[in-house]
């Protein structure tokens, strides 16, 4: 990803880790993981699963649905967690990632996850924290919940030790957490300088996903409703496609219009061949297909994206038992590398082990 993409409105910390990426090239163990607060959307299959699917194939891959942190931010309300856990096993796996190329496992089942946050939050100064612009941004969007908590502040500590208990050198990442990993890199460091050379420093990877826009032009997200969720009917996506944001310029069908602006034609480039693209933007701009035509269109190709992953969800939820006991097993195999790891680690810092 070209490092072109730093803006002046960019904040500091993530001008100083963009400027600092450099694309892995030698790629052998990858980590990552995704919280379990909800249904998935096609933004976060775009921004996070496509990627997994491709690094699966091309190294060694560690992911996790991470429990733990889903609660730094929704601690006061977790009925729905160990749901959306398993909703999201679903997801993963309908998706194409599998227990024959990946190892899937859950969190807070691999107790030297919160063992290993414990020893890293006694060497991480707070400072480095607080200066984290995620940490700041969220603070203030989320106004509305009380999250100053150590649990939130010490997101990144945690992090560090999800990534470090795996020797993982690859973490896939999105540009807005480049800081949280350039900041686990200080921490491993600060270990390493304190105790050894242990622990693996970690390399961000930056995806080429493409950013999916919301029904309604924003960014998509569940707390602004504008999301087509993997697990939508085929009656819910026409719905939904129905209702998305066109050329706010263009009153009569035969208006020339402006595809560029247009939410709809956004989504025909994610899937619509690309020749048919081509003749939809022309027709567009010429007057000579209308909006409810061309979403009618669209509609059609998720449908026809989502139907194999709507088939493959019903069919593992339909025996949750089996369902699980992927991850169970997936986590068995995480638990003992995690587990040898932790044994060097204590042992570095002079615990009677």
């Amino acid at each position: 990803m070209e490092k072109k993409l730093i803006l002046s409105n960019v904040d500091k910390e993530m001008k100083i880790a963009l400027e600092k990426y450099e694309e892995p090239k030698d790629i052998k163990r990858v980590l990552s993981g995704m919280r379990p607060t909800g249904k998935l959307h096609l933004g976060n299959y775009f921004g996070a699963l496509k990627p997994w699917l491709e690094l699966q194939d091309r190294a060694e891959s560690f992911f996790f649905i991470a429990d733990w942190h889903a609660i730094t931010t929704s601690y006061q309300d977790t009925r729905d967690l160990a749901e959306n856990t398993v909703q999201m096993m679903a997801d993963w796996l309908a998706c194409g990632l599998t227990p024959e190329k990946s190892t899937l496992f859950v969190q807070s089942w691999i107790k030297e996850h919160a063992e290993l946050h414990l020893l890293l939050s006694m060497i991480t100064p707070v400072r480095w924290l607080e200066r984290n612009p995620t940490y700041k941004e969220m603070m203030e969007n989320l106004k509305d919940r009380e999250i100053a908590t150590y649990g939130f502040l010490g997101y990144p500590v945690l992090q560090t030790a999800d990534i470090v208990l795996y020797d993982a050198d690859t973490v896939p990442v999105g540009i807005d957490q480049l800081p949280h990993l350039e900041l686990s890199r200080e921490i491993v460091r600060r270990f390493n300088r304190f105790f050894g050379e242990l622990l693996v420093e970690p390399r961000p990877y930056l995806s080429e996903a493409p950013k999916l826009p919301g029904l309604d032009g924003r960014k998509m997200s569940k707390s602004y409703g504008n999301c087509i969720y993997l697990s939508d009917s085929k009656e819910e996506v026409e719905k939904k496609v129905r209702s998305m944001v066109t050329d706010p310029a263009r009153v009569r069908k035969t208006d020339p219009g402006h595809p560029e602006v247009c939410t709809v034609y956004a989504y025909h480039k994610m899937f619509t061949p690309e020749e048919k693209v081509k003749e939809i933007e022309e027709a567009c701009r010429k007057g000579e297909i209308g909006c409810v035509q061309c979403k009618k269109l669209l509609a059609q190709n998720i449908n026809s994206f989502l139907e194999p992953i709507r088939s493959k969800r019903e069919e593992l939820l339909s025996d949750r038992d089996s369902l699980i006991d992927i991850f169970r097993e997936g986590s068995k195999r995480a638990s003992e590398i995690a587990r040898k790891k932790m044994k060097e680690i204590k042992k570095a810092v002079n615990f009677l082990v």
